[in-house]
């Protein structure tokens, strides 16, 4: 039988603890996940990053109000690409917070940009007919399906031995 599946944490970092609830459940829940953000991060670790962000069968990509997010709606339009792919059996879950944190509006240019960039890409995400891309609104709604996904993606490693396009 194939190695289990992987849950990749990816979307907002710097100071957020969204990712505190969800690796709690996962741990309690025996599910295998990666979390990009580390303490001490390194350049070297961009590699390990992009491996995971190209291969993990659940994606999750929270675009919380902490911060503009700039890098993080990118990495979801790129992350779309590969949802697209063929024979992909990925899945990704976005969570696009509308609006961002009073502390944000300091700077008025990226404030306005952020906004309009997470409408947008959440515009962009509701007209794509993509049958493993789910957009959340709440984290909450985010730990329940990445479990049920994750309990989904286990079911189907059982059975990859059979599939000969998936050696």
């Amino acid at each position: 039988m194939s190695k289990k599946p992987c849950v990749g944490l990816f979307g907002t970092c710097g100071g957020s603890l969204w990712r505190g609830p969800f690796m709690e459940k996962y741990d309690e829940s025996n599910i295998d996940y990666f979390n990009p953000q580390v303490a001490d991060w390194k350049p070297e670790m961009a590699e390990i990053e992009a491996e995971h962000l190209a291969n993990d069968e659940i994606i999750l990509f929270p675009i919380t109000s902490e911060t503009y997010a700039t890098g993080s709606l990118a990495e979801v339009g790129f992350s779309i690409l590969n949802a697209i792919s063929l024979d992909d059996r990925r899945d990704f879950v976005i969570l696009i917070d509308p609006d961002l944190d009073t502390h944000l509006q300091e700077n008025p240019g990226a404030y306005k940009e952020s906004l309009r960039a997470r409408a947008l890409v959440k515009q962009h995400l509701k007209k794509l007919k993509l049958s493993n891309v789910y957009l959340v609104d709440t984290l909450q709604e985010m730990l329940a399906v990445s479990v049920g996904l994750y309990e989904s993606a286990s079911i189907r490693k059982r059975f990859e031995n059979y599939n000969p396009h998936r050696k």
